[in-house]
């Protein structure tokens, strides 16, 4: 199917209402530099929560789920524990309202609150963690970039356009081409508008996205009924046993050899290295990307807790009918797709928009078409302000121009708004497909930094020397890997756990421990648990009715409760659309126990 005249007029309708709330914020964003960075910290948790879960629901991460779903069944639902998924878990229950206790600005300069301004390692550390999060924002901008030139060459074909294309582009290149074009776009409104402008971007879109994702859920119902999806056995059932046992032989051959390359045959053995790299990556809270500054920009502590509970609620069911949606598509009329890359060989990651375009009827197709390049720009946006938010104020304002006005201070957002977008365009051009950059992110990059990041919440001696050397051994590691393994990046993450905790316990015991005023102050302030004994009685010695906070089991209980939420809410649609009744029904009343248990132990005990 063809884009119409309606398809493109939604689409192109769109684009103008983005330039129009770029121009209409550009002077509420150039007040100062926290209205433009962090929207004055006066936004509400609901739409902070909203755009965050709209920055979540990201076109390249969609393709992939579907890529995933379509192959892997129900049991597809693991999978995104790589992120790992359930880290909101963590943060709704009580690392978002600790984050946010500081005050901070972005995620280096909450690194003062914890080490302090002087000493042994502060500076290393300080610019250690702005390498991280900036390889991080680079990452993901080119795991945008690719996935979304992936989708539009489904719906604009290269046939078409080269002829109006004044240079010869190889066909190995043309999703970089489409990449490029809309990402230039996007890139204007984002810039122009700052937080305000991304906000308000987002939930627009997001309402787009609802209406995408029911209309895909009401096409895939009416086009399931009265007929048998041919997938093999054990596809629609979430659970596993040591192996993955999914045979394709009969069906679709291509899909054992993606089995074979992704690594998850063993489906035990990755299932057990995701959960434990899952769990200490969400110990250590929320990586310096668009996350946290949504967290830093809420009103208060308790609004943090909320905002990060949102997400789940409003991102899952929304984004897992879409998926769920597509997929049945795909396997009803499998023999229609084309999923042949330019090289020839089988892509999943096309099923997404070669599904679209085939299947959706006019109208349907351009509102869909419309959400998911709007799911793009809100991803390209989120991650953009988080990377100028680290260039500005951890390295402008602090180490170069510490006096500039705010004139000077809102053009050099744009500057580096404008250079981030070409390193990452650049990034872009090295990566065949979104699982290279995927697995190199989630599995190479984030085993150097959840060591440090740990440590950091939980144990009072550890101190900003341990932190840089922690952080840089994990960092220098995870970029050496690609040349050292050609295996799953998920396996090598506790040699580079165990690299990186070995950096941090030899650098904090080669350095004193932090100032004691800086750790009093830290303790009472952020108010975490953990060991912190020493602090605490020199906290209680200064005042004798300070409480500890006493928490641990009772996070720990939600967090579990909530992770167990959090499935229920993404396979509550593929139960839904694939007409499974009794699953269906089990599912809701395991999910209503969960929602009255924490109304108890969560919701009536928030405070800031």
């Amino acid at each position: 199917m063809n884009l119409q005249l309606i398809d493109i007029s939604i689409l192109l309708l769109y684009l103008a209402v983005m330039i129009f709330i770029g121009l209409w914020y550009r002077k509420k964003a150039k007040q100062n530099n926290e209205s433009y960075l962090l929207g004055g910290k006066s936004l509400p948790w609901y739409k902070l929560g909203l755009s965050d879960a709209s920055d979540m629901f990201d076109i390249s991460g969609t393709m992939w789920m579907v890529a995933l779903c379509f192959v892997y069944g129900l049991k597809s639902i693991w999978i995104p524990w790589l992120w790992p998924v359930f880290n909101q878990v963590f943060m709704m229950m009580f690392l978002s309202k600790w984050l946010r206790r500081s005050n901070a600005t972005t995620g280096a300069e909450w690194l003062q609150t914890r080490f302090g301004l002087t000493g042994k390692g502060v500076t290393p550390s300080h610019l250690v963690v702005i390498a991280f999060a900036l390889l991080s924002c680079f990452g993901f901008l080119a795991y945008g970039f690719i996935g979304l030139g992936k989708f539009m060459e489904i719906f604009i074909p290269w046939e078409i356009v080269k002829g109006y294309v004044p240079v010869d582009i190889p066909v190995a290149y043309v999703p970089h081409f489409y990449g490029i074009i809309f990402t230039l776009f996007a890139m204007f409104y984002s810039i122009l508008g700052g937080l305000h402008s991304i906000v308000l971007g987002d939930m627009i879109k997001y309402g787009i996205m609802i209406v995408a994702c029911i209309a895909i859920a009401i096409i895939a119902m009416t086009n399931l009924k009265g007929q048998q999806l041919n997938v093999p056995a054990g596809w629609d059932n979430p659970f596993f046993g040591w192996r993955l046992d999914l045979d394709w032989t009969t069906l679709a051959a291509d899909a054992n050899k993606k089995i074979a390359d992704d690594g998850f045959s063993l489906f035990s053995l990755f299932f057990g290295m995701m959960l434990m790299k899952g769990v200490f990556a969400s110990l250590a809270g929320p990586a310096p990307n668009y996350d946290m500054q949504k967290v830093l920009s809420t009103r208060s502590p308790k609004e943090a807790s909320k905002m990060t509970g949102f997400v789940s609620i409003i991102l899952l069911p929304i984004r897992y009918s879409m998926v769920i949606g597509l997929t049945v598509l795909a396997l009803l009329h499998y023999d229609q797709l084309y999923l042949k890359g330019p090289d020839g060989v089988t892509d999943f990651e096309r099923i997404l928009p070669a599904t679209i375009n085939k299947f959706l009827p006019t109208g349907i197709l351009g509102i869909v078409l419309t959400g998911l390049l709007g799911a793009f720009m809100g991803t390209f946006s989120g991650t953009l302000n988080a990377a100028q938010a680290y260039i500005i104020n951890d390295i402008y304002l602090k180490y170069i121009n510490p006096k500039a006005n705010t004139k000077r201070i809102m053009s050099m957002n744009y500057l580096v708004g404008v250079l981030v977008v070409f390193i990452g365009i650049g990034l872009g051009f090295f990566a065949t497909n979104v699982n290279d950059i995927l697995q190199w992110i989630v599995g190479g990059l984030y085993g150097g930094y959840v060591a440090a990041n740990c440590l950091k919440w939980y144990w009072w001696r550890f101190n900003a020397n341990g932190f840089f050397w922690g952080m840089a051994v994990g960092i220098v590691a995870a970029l050496l890997m690609p040349y050292v393994t050609t295996g799953l990046p998920l396996y090598w993450w506790p040699v580079l756990f165990l690299l990186s905790l070995g950096g941090c316990l030899v650098g904090t015991y080669a350095a004193p421990p932090t100032d004691e005023d800086v750790l009093k102050s830290f303790y009472k302030t952020v108010r975490p648990w953990g060991f912190w004994q020493p602090v605490h009685a020199l906290v209680v010695a200064e005042d004798p009715s300070f409480q500890a906070n006493k928490r641990f089991k009772l996070d720990m209980f939600n967090v579990v409760l909530g992770i167990i939420g959090q499935l229920c809410l993404t396979i509550l649609p593929m139960y839904f659309i694939l007409s499974m009744h009794t699953p269906l029904w089990i599912t809701l009343m395991i999910l209503t126990v969960i929602v009255v248990i924490l109304k108890r132990t969560w919701w009536n005990k928030l405070e800031d």
